[in-house]
């Protein structure tokens, strides 16, 4: 249980510390919000001790792409619910998309948000400023100290946000001086693709057909523009979920990652599942982009071995049970995942396929560094005590006792997952420990160096 305590003091003793591409036994003391020594065999008499013999040490993960449906879409999610389980699941801040109702495509609109995150979210978060066709002043007067990116829908999703005429991508690009998020889906593709799956199918699409109809040369058409006008205007680009092979040629591992102006992000589902399983999960792993082929799974996970691609997140996008068991047309696209996908990297570690060092260097480091938060993503003396526990031999069974979204459910339920999350500080504090949350205090905004 949770100890009742007024000092904000802790001392992390005899974990072993993953950080910066090292795996060490160290020490962690934490004073306030910050991490104040990192060493072997602190002492401190006035500090709270937990002690994490047996267990890893994280940074605390960095999701840079979920979608918390608040405001209007409540009934889907909220960020009190969804920061919840992100914490469970180690991710301690969270980077939310502007697709909610109403679309975060003002000033106002979008600081909304962020009172709501700030007496509801556990988690730290940022916002993303929407785009349309029509809204360019109001992007224009992001401040890109306290916001993470504008967001950019070239292909439709969830929302009605697709911002498809050119002249206005090119005005963007051209002009904006923070970084771009996109999707990449190209609309003229999806739609003809559809139109003749529509002919023979009617309206009861089978949802093995997804990848067909959203495929690779969709994605490709989209992310070749995206590139395209970044390097026209030098704009700072960041692409969100690839989940195509064909891709892969528009990124390079010859730049440090701090000097890259394009930048990637793949998903653990598009890790994770392949054509194979719309078989048994249907419109549970419906999203956009869609789920590819073995092959695009296999060359995504080799790109982020050899860092063409740069960091792990969720796409964390969920809907109600019942709105999901609806046919093709009307079954809404989006997989619950934030508070399980350190679970899904770790599966990939027990299997052999991937290093903890680098599993900590895409979901925590990465993100801090392609988004330039302050003093986040690593454990270093005088960053946040952002910082997560694991412990890597324990077996559990993810299940409907223990989901937290709340919409109840998952794809990965009755899966039988290697090592969990057993505590999670937040700005120093003990937010999580072993199933139990101290609500108390909650996530802060993030902040950003543009100029950095």
């Amino acid at each position: 249980m949770l100890r009742e305590s007024n000092t904000m003091k802790y001392l992390i003793k005899n974990g072993i510390v993953i950080n910066e591409g090292r795996t060490e036994p160290l020490d962690i003391l934490i004073e306030n919000e910050i991490i104040q020594r990192i060493d072997r065999d602190i002492s401190d008499a006035q500090a709270t001790v937990i002690d994490a013999a047996g267990q890893y040490v994280i940074p605390g993960i960095i999701d840079d792409q979920v979608h918390f449906r608040e405001p209007g879409l409540t009934h889907k999610a909220t960020i009190y619910s969804e920061a919840k389980a992100a914490i469970a699941g180690g991710v301690t801040s969270f980077m939310e998309q502007p697709n909610t109702n109403p679309a975060a495509l003002t000033q106002e609109l979008l600081e909304q948000k962020y009172q709501i995150a700030a007496q509801t979210s556990l988690a730290n978060y940022t916002f993303f400023m929407g785009t349309s066709n029509d809204n360019y002043d109001e992007v224009m007067r992001t401040d890109f100290s306290k916001v993470g990116a504008l967001k950019i829908f070239m292909g439709s999703s969830t929302g009605n946000m697709l911002v498809d005429d050119e002249h206005v991508l090119s005005r963007i690009f051209a002009n904006t001086s923070g970084t771009v998020v996109t999707h990449c889906e190209d609309e003229t593709t999806i739609r003809n693709n559809t139109a003749a799956f529509r002919e023979r199918y009617g309206e009861n699409i089978p949802m093995n057909f997804h990848p067909v109809i959203r495929n690779d040369e969709a994605c490709y058409i989209s992310s070749e523009l995206a590139v395209s006008l970044a390097q026209k205007h030098q704009t700072r680009l960041h692409i969100f979920h690839l989940s195509t092979a064909k891709e892969l040629s528009f990124f390079t591992n010859e730049i440090p990652l701090k000097d890259k102006r394009i930048t990637s992000e793949v998903c653990v589902h598009h890790l994770y599942f392949d054509e194979t399983d719309y078989a048994r999960y249907g419109s549970q792993i419906k999203c956009n982009p869609a789920i590819k082929y073995q092959h695009d799974k296999e060359a995504l996970l080799q790109a982020l071995l050899d860092d063409r691609l740069d960091v792990v997140a969720t796409d964390h996008a969920p809907h109600t049970w019942e709105e999901k068991q609806q046919a093709y047309f009307k079954a809404p696209s989006g997989v619950p995942l934030v508070q399980h996908s350190l679970n899904i990297m770790l599966e990939f570690y027990q299997q052999g396929k991937i290093s903890l060092e680098k599993i900590i260097e895409k979901m925590c480091h990465a993100p801090a560094v392609c988004f330039k938060v302050e003093k986040r993503g690593f454990l270093r003396e005088g960053y946040f005590a952002d910082i997560a526990l694991l412990d890597l031999n324990t077996n559990w069974q993810v299940n409907k006792e223990n989901i937290l979204y709340h919409c109840g459910w998952s794809p990965l339920e009755q899966h039988t997952f290697k090592g969990k999350v057993v505590n999670t500080f937040v700005n120093g504090q003990l937010v999580y420990d072993n199933g139990n949350f101290d609500e108390s205090k909650k996530g802060e905004r993030l902040l950003f160096d543009p100029s950095h």
